[in-house]
Protein backbone atom coordinates (compact mmCIF):
# COMPACT_ATOMS: atom_id res chain seq x y z
CA UNK A 1 0.00 0.00 0.00
CA UNK A 2 2.91 2.84 0.56
CA UNK A 3 4.76 1.60 -2.27
CA UNK A 4 1.59 2.43 -4.60
CA UNK A 5 0.74 5.46 -2.76
CA UNK A 6 4.80 6.38 -3.53
CA UNK A 7 4.24 5.79 -7.14
CA UNK A 8 0.80 7.96 -7.67
CA UNK A 9 2.79 10.60 -5.81
CA UNK A 10 5.80 10.53 -8.09
CA UNK A 11 3.15 9.99 -10.87
CA UNK A 12 1.84 13.70 -9.67
CA UNK A 13 5.31 15.05 -9.60
CA UNK A 14 5.94 14.13 -12.74
CA UNK A 15 2.38 15.53 -14.27
CA UNK A 16 3.05 18.71 -12.74
CA UNK A 17 6.15 19.87 -14.39
CA UNK A 18 4.47 19.49 -17.60
CA UNK A 19 2.61 23.05 -19.02
CA UNK A 20 0.16 23.54 -21.82
CA UNK A 21 0.05 26.48 -23.92
CA UNK A 22 -2.22 27.41 -26.40
CA UNK A 23 -1.00 30.35 -29.34
CA UNK A 24 -2.33 31.30 -32.58
CA UNK A 25 -0.21 32.60 -35.64
CA UNK A 26 -1.06 33.99 -38.91
CA UNK A 27 0.42 33.25 -42.52
CA UNK A 28 2.59 36.04 -43.76
CA UNK A 29 2.96 37.63 -40.95
CA UNK A 30 5.80 37.65 -38.05
CA UNK A 31 5.32 35.22 -34.63
CA UNK A 32 7.01 36.34 -31.66
CA UNK A 33 6.73 34.39 -28.50
CA UNK A 34 8.96 34.81 -25.51
CA UNK A 35 10.17 31.72 -23.45
CA UNK A 36 10.82 32.95 -19.38
CA UNK A 37 10.92 31.12 -16.31
CA UNK A 38 7.54 31.88 -15.41
CA UNK A 39 6.31 29.65 -17.93
CA UNK A 40 7.62 27.05 -15.69
CA UNK A 41 6.40 28.28 -12.24
CA UNK A 42 10.08 29.72 -11.22
CA UNK A 43 10.09 33.20 -10.00
CA UNK A 44 13.15 34.14 -8.96
CA UNK A 45 17.04 33.48 -10.17
CA UNK A 46 20.06 32.80 -7.98
CA UNK A 47 22.42 32.53 -10.26
CA UNK A 48 23.24 33.94 -13.64
CA UNK A 49 22.08 32.44 -16.53
CA UNK A 50 20.19 30.32 -14.31
CA UNK A 51 17.88 28.64 -16.92
CA UNK A 52 18.02 27.23 -20.35
CA UNK A 53 15.83 26.27 -22.60
CA UNK A 54 15.70 23.82 -26.16
CA UNK A 55 12.39 23.65 -28.37
CA UNK A 56 11.59 21.90 -31.13
CA UNK A 57 8.90 20.23 -32.65
CA UNK A 58 6.83 17.37 -30.94
CA UNK A 59 8.57 13.92 -32.06
CA UNK A 60 11.22 15.57 -34.23
CA UNK A 61 15.23 17.03 -32.93
CA UNK A 62 14.44 20.49 -34.21
CA UNK A 63 12.35 23.04 -35.11
CA UNK A 64 9.77 23.63 -38.69
CA UNK A 65 11.86 24.95 -41.35
CA UNK A 66 10.15 28.77 -41.05
CA UNK A 67 10.63 28.91 -37.33
CA UNK A 68 13.92 30.33 -35.20
CA UNK A 69 14.93 30.25 -31.66
CA UNK A 70 17.53 32.60 -29.80
CA UNK A 71 18.23 33.27 -26.52
CA UNK A 72 18.98 37.13 -25.53
CA UNK A 73 21.84 37.36 -22.65
CA UNK A 74 20.54 41.14 -22.24
CA UNK A 75 16.83 39.62 -21.05
CA UNK A 76 18.03 36.40 -19.83
CA UNK A 77 15.34 34.55 -21.94
CA UNK A 78 14.40 33.02 -24.67
CA UNK A 79 12.65 34.19 -27.82
CA UNK A 80 10.65 31.84 -31.14
CA UNK A 81 10.08 33.54 -34.22
CA UNK A 82 9.20 33.34 -37.73
CA UNK A 83 6.80 34.10 -39.89
CA UNK A 84 4.55 31.04 -41.44
CA UNK A 85 4.38 29.97 -44.87
CA UNK A 86 1.02 29.25 -46.87
CA UNK A 87 1.58 25.28 -46.48
CA UNK A 88 1.26 26.37 -42.78
CA UNK A 89 -1.96 27.30 -42.61
CA UNK A 90 -4.98 25.25 -41.01
CA UNK A 91 -2.54 23.14 -39.42
CA UNK A 92 -1.47 22.27 -35.69
CA UNK A 93 1.58 22.79 -34.27
CA UNK A 94 2.84 21.32 -31.36
CA UNK A 95 6.00 22.03 -29.80
CA UNK A 96 8.18 21.03 -26.40
CA UNK A 97 9.79 23.11 -24.69
CA UNK A 98 12.99 21.24 -22.22
CA UNK A 99 13.95 24.27 -19.93
CA UNK A 100 16.93 23.67 -17.17
CA UNK A 101 17.75 24.89 -14.21
CA UNK A 102 21.29 24.92 -13.94
CA UNK A 103 20.98 25.22 -10.14
CA UNK A 104 20.02 21.80 -9.26
CA UNK A 105 19.73 20.72 -12.72
CA UNK A 106 15.72 20.16 -12.59
CA UNK A 107 14.06 19.78 -15.87
CA UNK A 108 10.78 21.04 -16.75
CA UNK A 109 8.45 20.64 -20.02
CA UNK A 110 6.05 22.99 -21.42
CA UNK A 111 4.07 22.05 -24.59
CA UNK A 112 2.85 24.82 -26.95
CA UNK A 113 -0.09 24.21 -29.26
CA UNK A 114 -0.08 26.46 -31.57
CA UNK A 115 -2.99 26.89 -34.75
CA UNK A 116 -1.75 28.69 -37.66
CA UNK A 117 -4.36 30.73 -39.28
CA UNK A 118 -5.05 31.19 -43.60
CA UNK A 119 -4.17 34.88 -44.20
CA UNK A 120 -3.66 36.48 -47.66
CA UNK A 121 0.10 37.95 -48.07
CA UNK A 122 0.67 41.05 -48.29
CA UNK A 123 1.92 42.52 -52.01
CA UNK A 124 3.52 45.46 -50.79
CA UNK A 125 6.23 45.05 -49.03
CA UNK A 126 9.21 47.87 -47.76
CA UNK A 127 12.35 46.26 -46.50
CA UNK A 128 14.44 48.25 -43.78
CA UNK A 129 18.04 47.96 -41.99
CA UNK A 130 18.11 49.22 -38.55
CA UNK A 131 21.50 49.78 -37.14
CA UNK A 132 21.21 50.71 -33.87
CA UNK A 133 19.03 47.67 -32.49
CA UNK A 134 19.73 44.39 -32.40
CA UNK A 135 16.89 41.48 -32.92
CA UNK A 136 15.90 41.10 -29.65
CA UNK A 137 15.00 45.01 -29.27
CA UNK A 138 11.76 44.21 -31.55
CA UNK A 139 10.63 41.60 -29.59
CA UNK A 140 9.14 44.52 -27.41
CA UNK A 141 5.83 45.37 -28.46
CA UNK A 142 6.40 48.93 -28.00
CA UNK A 143 9.33 49.34 -30.36
CA UNK A 144 7.01 47.34 -32.99
CA UNK A 145 4.46 50.28 -32.62
CA UNK A 146 6.09 53.13 -32.74
CA UNK A 147 7.87 52.04 -36.03
CA UNK A 148 4.20 50.93 -37.23
CA UNK A 149 3.35 54.27 -36.16
CA UNK A 150 6.30 55.81 -38.71
CA UNK A 151 4.33 54.63 -41.76
CA UNK A 152 0.47 54.59 -40.95
CA UNK A 153 0.87 58.50 -39.78
CA UNK A 154 3.66 59.90 -41.98
CA UNK A 155 4.53 57.42 -44.57
CA UNK A 156 2.08 55.28 -45.59
CA UNK A 157 -1.18 56.70 -44.30
CA UNK A 158 -3.48 54.24 -46.12
CA UNK A 159 -1.93 50.81 -44.67
CA UNK A 160 -3.20 51.71 -40.97
CA UNK A 161 -5.55 49.25 -40.91
CA UNK A 162 -3.67 46.53 -42.00
CA UNK A 163 0.09 47.07 -41.36
CA UNK A 164 1.49 44.20 -40.07
CA UNK A 165 5.89 43.23 -39.88
CA UNK A 166 6.17 40.20 -41.66
CA UNK A 167 9.84 39.24 -41.91
CA UNK A 168 12.32 40.13 -38.98
CA UNK A 169 16.21 38.75 -38.42
CA UNK A 170 19.55 39.77 -37.09
CA UNK A 171 21.82 41.38 -39.66
CA UNK A 172 24.64 38.99 -38.74
CA UNK A 173 22.20 35.93 -39.47
CA UNK A 174 21.28 37.57 -42.84
CA UNK A 175 25.34 37.64 -44.11
CA UNK A 176 26.39 41.26 -42.09
CA UNK A 177 29.42 41.49 -40.26
CA UNK A 178 29.83 41.81 -36.85
CA UNK A 179 30.57 45.27 -35.42
CA UNK A 180 34.21 46.47 -34.46
CA UNK A 181 33.22 47.12 -30.99
CA UNK A 182 30.99 44.98 -29.13
CA UNK A 183 29.23 47.64 -27.29
CA UNK A 184 27.85 48.67 -30.87
CA UNK A 185 24.50 46.54 -32.55
CA UNK A 186 24.67 44.41 -34.68
CA UNK A 187 21.53 45.33 -36.60
CA UNK A 188 18.32 43.99 -37.48
CA UNK A 189 16.33 43.60 -40.77
CA UNK A 190 12.73 44.01 -40.95
CA UNK A 191 9.95 44.04 -43.26
CA UNK A 192 6.52 45.80 -43.61
CA UNK A 193 3.25 45.29 -45.72
CA UNK A 194 0.20 46.13 -46.08
CA UNK A 195 -2.60 45.62 -49.32
CA UNK A 196 -2.71 49.55 -49.83
CA UNK A 197 -1.00 51.27 -52.61
CA UNK A 198 2.29 52.96 -51.96
CA UNK A 199 1.90 56.52 -51.19
CA UNK A 200 3.32 59.32 -53.09
CA UNK A 201 5.99 59.90 -50.09
CA UNK A 202 7.44 56.82 -50.32
CA UNK A 203 7.90 56.41 -53.96
CA UNK A 204 9.98 60.24 -54.05
CA UNK A 205 11.99 57.99 -50.79
CA UNK A 206 12.79 55.20 -52.95
CA UNK A 207 13.85 57.95 -55.79
CA UNK A 208 15.65 59.93 -53.21
CA UNK A 209 17.73 56.71 -52.11
CA UNK A 210 18.08 54.94 -55.42
CA UNK A 211 21.31 55.93 -56.14
CA UNK A 212 22.72 54.44 -53.10
CA UNK A 213 21.75 51.06 -53.91
CA UNK A 214 25.14 50.39 -55.59
CA UNK A 215 26.65 50.93 -52.14
CA UNK A 216 26.85 48.23 -49.41
CA UNK A 217 26.69 50.65 -46.24
CA UNK A 218 25.56 53.66 -45.90
CA UNK A 219 24.94 55.05 -42.61
CA UNK A 220 26.09 58.40 -43.33
CA UNK A 221 23.42 59.40 -45.86
CA UNK A 222 20.61 61.87 -44.47
CA UNK A 223 17.57 61.98 -46.30
CA UNK A 224 14.48 63.96 -46.11
CA UNK A 225 12.54 61.75 -43.38
CA UNK A 226 15.69 61.36 -41.31
CA UNK A 227 14.37 62.85 -38.45
CA UNK A 228 10.78 61.28 -38.06
CA UNK A 229 12.95 57.50 -37.70
CA UNK A 230 15.46 59.42 -35.22
CA UNK A 231 13.14 60.87 -33.29
CA UNK A 232 11.52 57.22 -32.09
CA UNK A 233 15.20 55.90 -31.73
CA UNK A 234 15.67 54.29 -34.76
CA UNK A 235 18.78 54.81 -37.27
CA UNK A 236 18.55 53.14 -40.62
CA UNK A 237 20.96 51.92 -43.25
CA UNK A 238 19.68 54.25 -46.50
CA UNK A 239 21.23 51.63 -48.90
CA UNK A 240 19.05 48.70 -47.74
CA UNK A 241 15.53 50.52 -47.86
CA UNK A 242 13.51 49.31 -50.74
CA UNK A 243 10.09 49.23 -51.76
CA UNK A 244 8.93 45.68 -53.16
CA UNK A 245 5.48 45.09 -54.75
CA UNK A 246 2.40 45.63 -57.38
CA UNK A 247 1.21 48.43 -58.58
CA UNK A 248 -2.01 48.13 -58.02
CA UNK A 249 -5.32 49.79 -57.35
CA UNK A 250 -5.79 49.30 -53.38
CA UNK A 251 -9.74 48.71 -53.98
CA UNK A 252 -9.14 45.82 -56.30
CA UNK A 253 -6.23 44.68 -53.89
CA UNK A 254 -9.01 44.83 -50.91
CA UNK A 255 -11.64 42.24 -52.95
CA UNK A 256 -10.16 38.63 -52.87
CA UNK A 257 -12.81 37.73 -55.13
CA UNK A 258 -11.19 39.77 -57.64
CA UNK A 259 -9.76 37.35 -60.73
CA UNK A 260 -6.55 38.74 -61.08
CA UNK A 261 -5.55 39.03 -57.03
CA UNK A 262 -6.50 35.36 -56.79
CA UNK A 263 -4.25 34.49 -59.61
CA UNK A 264 -1.23 36.09 -58.23
CA UNK A 265 -2.30 34.64 -54.51
CA UNK A 266 -2.67 31.02 -56.42
CA UNK A 267 0.86 31.06 -58.25
CA UNK A 268 2.51 32.67 -55.21
CA UNK A 269 1.00 29.15 -52.71
CA UNK A 270 1.94 27.46 -56.14
CA UNK A 271 5.69 28.57 -55.40
CA UNK A 272 5.85 28.27 -52.09
CA UNK A 273 4.62 24.90 -51.99
CA UNK A 274 7.00 23.78 -54.41
CA UNK A 275 9.87 25.36 -52.35
CA UNK A 276 8.52 23.42 -49.30
CA UNK A 277 8.71 19.76 -51.04
CA UNK A 278 12.02 20.55 -52.94
CA UNK A 279 13.30 21.34 -49.13
CA UNK A 280 14.28 18.64 -46.72
CA UNK A 281 12.07 17.48 -43.93
CA UNK A 282 13.27 15.62 -40.87
CA UNK A 283 12.67 12.32 -39.67
CA UNK A 284 10.82 11.13 -36.35
CA UNK A 285 13.23 9.83 -33.68
CA UNK A 286 11.35 6.39 -33.72
CA UNK A 287 12.13 6.13 -37.28
CA UNK A 288 15.77 6.79 -37.13
CA UNK A 289 17.36 3.14 -37.78
CA UNK A 290 19.40 1.80 -34.56
CA UNK A 291 23.00 0.46 -35.80
CA UNK A 292 23.73 -3.29 -34.31
CA UNK A 293 27.19 -2.67 -33.08
CA UNK A 294 27.16 -6.93 -32.50
CA UNK A 295 27.75 -7.53 -36.26
CA UNK A 296 29.89 -4.14 -36.74
CA UNK A 297 32.48 -6.35 -34.31
CA UNK A 298 31.45 -9.63 -35.77
CA UNK A 299 32.58 -8.67 -39.25
CA UNK A 300 35.59 -6.54 -37.96
CA UNK A 301 37.05 -9.54 -35.88
CA UNK A 302 35.45 -12.78 -36.93
CA UNK A 303 36.80 -12.55 -40.25
CA UNK A 304 40.68 -11.19 -39.72
CA UNK A 305 40.60 -13.79 -36.87
CA UNK A 306 39.91 -16.80 -39.33
CA UNK A 307 42.30 -15.37 -41.96
CA UNK A 308 44.96 -15.57 -39.02
CA UNK A 309 43.72 -19.25 -37.72
CA UNK A 310 44.22 -20.68 -41.05
CA UNK A 311 47.83 -19.07 -42.10
CA UNK A 312 49.12 -20.26 -38.80
CA UNK A 313 47.79 -24.08 -39.15
CA UNK A 314 49.33 -24.15 -43.07
CA UNK A 315 52.72 -22.60 -41.32
CA UNK A 316 52.48 -25.20 -38.33
CA UNK A 317 51.45 -27.81 -40.86
CA UNK A 318 54.94 -26.82 -42.87
CA UNK A 319 57.11 -26.92 -40.25
CA UNK A 320 55.80 -30.33 -38.03
CA UNK A 321 55.77 -32.60 -41.28
CA UNK A 322 58.64 -30.93 -43.20
CA UNK A 323 61.07 -30.70 -40.88
CA UNK A 324 63.16 -33.85 -41.49
CA UNK A 325 63.77 -32.44 -45.18
CA UNK A 326 65.75 -29.70 -43.29
CA UNK A 327 68.15 -31.90 -41.86
CA UNK A 328 71.57 -32.00 -42.62
CA UNK A 329 74.30 -34.41 -40.88
CA UNK A 330 77.59 -32.36 -42.43
CA UNK A 331 76.05 -29.49 -41.46
CA UNK A 332 75.00 -30.69 -37.69
CA UNK A 333 78.62 -31.83 -37.54
CA UNK A 334 80.79 -28.51 -38.90
CA UNK A 335 78.37 -26.57 -36.23
CA UNK A 336 79.28 -29.22 -33.36
CA UNK A 337 82.76 -29.10 -34.30
CA UNK A 338 83.38 -24.90 -34.90
CA UNK A 339 85.04 -24.25 -31.58
CA UNK A 340 87.39 -27.67 -32.10
CA UNK A 341 88.84 -26.09 -35.46
CA UNK A 342 92.02 -24.63 -33.99
CA UNK A 343 92.50 -27.90 -31.72
CA UNK A 344 95.40 -29.99 -33.59
CA UNK A 345 94.95 -33.68 -33.21
CA UNK A 346 97.06 -36.45 -35.12
CA UNK A 347 96.07 -39.94 -35.81
CA UNK A 348 98.69 -42.66 -35.30
CA UNK A 349 101.89 -42.99 -37.52
CA UNK A 350 101.42 -45.81 -40.32
CA UNK A 351 103.45 -48.83 -39.72
CA UNK A 352 106.51 -49.48 -41.54
CA UNK A 353 105.83 -52.19 -43.04
CA UNK A 354 102.87 -50.35 -45.41
CA UNK A 355 105.36 -47.71 -46.35
CA UNK A 356 108.14 -48.40 -48.91
CA UNK A 357 111.24 -46.45 -48.98
CA UNK A 358 111.07 -43.26 -51.14
CA UNK A 359 107.74 -42.96 -51.32
CA UNK A 360 105.00 -40.13 -50.35
CA UNK A 361 102.09 -40.84 -47.95
CA UNK A 362 99.27 -38.60 -47.15
CA UNK A 363 97.75 -38.86 -44.21
CA UNK A 364 93.61 -37.56 -43.77
CA UNK A 365 93.05 -36.70 -40.09
CA UNK A 366 89.58 -36.59 -38.87
CA UNK A 367 87.19 -33.38 -39.45
CA UNK A 368 87.56 -32.26 -36.04
CA UNK A 369 91.45 -31.64 -36.16
CA UNK A 370 93.57 -29.50 -38.86
CA UNK A 371 93.94 -31.50 -41.78
CA UNK A 372 98.28 -31.90 -42.77
CA UNK A 373 100.21 -32.99 -45.06
CA UNK A 374 103.01 -35.72 -44.24
CA UNK A 375 105.70 -36.23 -46.01
CA UNK A 376 108.06 -38.87 -45.69
CA UNK A 377 111.70 -39.05 -47.51
CA UNK A 378 114.67 -40.61 -47.03
CA UNK A 379 117.19 -37.84 -47.82
CA UNK A 380 119.94 -36.52 -45.30
CA UNK A 381 119.25 -35.26 -42.58
CA UNK A 382 121.08 -32.17 -42.79
CA UNK A 383 119.31 -31.95 -46.17
CA UNK A 384 116.24 -29.71 -46.02
CA UNK A 385 112.63 -31.16 -46.57
CA UNK A 386 109.15 -29.51 -48.39
CA UNK A 387 107.69 -27.53 -45.62
CA UNK A 388 104.49 -29.66 -44.15
CA UNK A 389 101.53 -26.77 -44.06
CA UNK A 390 97.96 -26.67 -42.31
CA UNK A 391 95.02 -26.40 -45.37
CA UNK A 392 93.81 -23.71 -43.13
CA UNK A 393 97.07 -21.96 -43.13
CA UNK A 394 96.57 -18.38 -45.14
CA UNK A 395 100.05 -18.83 -46.98
CA UNK A 396 99.13 -22.32 -47.72
CA UNK A 397 100.18 -21.47 -51.46
CA UNK A 398 103.39 -19.23 -50.44
CA UNK A 399 106.59 -21.74 -51.38
CA UNK A 400 108.59 -23.47 -48.57
CA UNK A 401 111.58 -21.40 -48.91
CA UNK A 402 109.40 -17.95 -47.88
CA UNK A 403 107.93 -20.02 -44.94
CA UNK A 404 110.88 -21.03 -43.55
CA UNK A 405 112.85 -17.59 -43.89
CA UNK A 406 109.62 -16.31 -41.71
CA UNK A 407 110.62 -19.09 -39.02
CA UNK A 408 113.06 -17.78 -36.57
CA UNK A 409 113.99 -21.44 -36.22
CA UNK A 410 114.30 -24.40 -38.74
CA UNK A 411 110.11 -25.31 -38.54
CA UNK A 412 111.36 -28.74 -39.53
CA UNK A 413 112.15 -31.64 -36.81
CA UNK A 414 113.92 -34.90 -37.41
CA UNK A 415 112.55 -38.36 -36.14
CA UNK A 416 114.26 -41.45 -36.46
CA UNK A 417 112.38 -44.05 -36.84
CA UNK A 418 114.71 -47.07 -37.92
CA UNK A 419 115.02 -48.25 -41.58
CA UNK A 420 111.99 -46.96 -42.43
CA UNK A 421 112.84 -43.45 -43.45
CA UNK A 422 112.66 -40.08 -41.53
CA UNK A 423 108.95 -38.67 -40.75
CA UNK A 424 109.09 -34.85 -40.46
CA UNK A 425 106.35 -33.18 -38.45
CA UNK A 426 106.18 -29.13 -38.31
CA UNK A 427 107.16 -27.71 -35.22
CA UNK A 428 104.43 -25.26 -33.15
CA UNK A 429 105.36 -21.64 -33.94
CA UNK A 430 107.33 -19.45 -31.37
CA UNK A 431 106.18 -18.39 -28.56
CA UNK A 432 105.31 -14.36 -29.04
CA UNK A 433 103.20 -13.66 -25.86
CA UNK A 434 99.92 -14.20 -24.76
CA UNK A 435 96.91 -11.95 -25.02
CA UNK A 436 93.82 -12.05 -23.29
CA UNK A 437 90.53 -13.35 -25.07
CA UNK A 438 87.34 -11.88 -24.42
CA UNK A 439 86.60 -14.92 -22.31
CA UNK A 440 90.33 -14.58 -20.56
CA UNK A 441 92.13 -17.43 -22.12
CA UNK A 442 95.46 -17.31 -24.09
CA UNK A 443 95.46 -17.12 -27.46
Amino acid sequence: MHLLLVFVGCLGVASSSVFNLHLQANVGELFTFKIEPQLFNWTHQVISEQFRYRPSLQHYPDLPSWMRYMYSHEYHAGFLYGTPPVPAAGKTLNLDVIALNRQNYETRQLVISMFVAHKFITPNVVQMKIDNLNWVHLMDPGRVENLRNIFRKDLWPDSKDDLSVVFMESAINMGGRLPLRPQQREGVIVHVGSFAQFSPRLKELQEEVRPLYKLPSCTYKRTSVQKIFENVGFKLDWCAFKMVGIESPTEVLYHNNHGRVKEQLKEHRHQQLQREQERWLGIPREDVPIRNYIDEFAFAFAIPGMIFAVLVGILSAVLCFQHQKFYDPQSELFFANIFNICEETCAAAPNDSDVDEGSSVHIEYPMSSTVQMVQCSDTKPMQPVTTLKSLKDPNFLLDNTSMRSQSPNNSLYQLDTGASGIYARPKPPPYKGGTLGRNGVDI
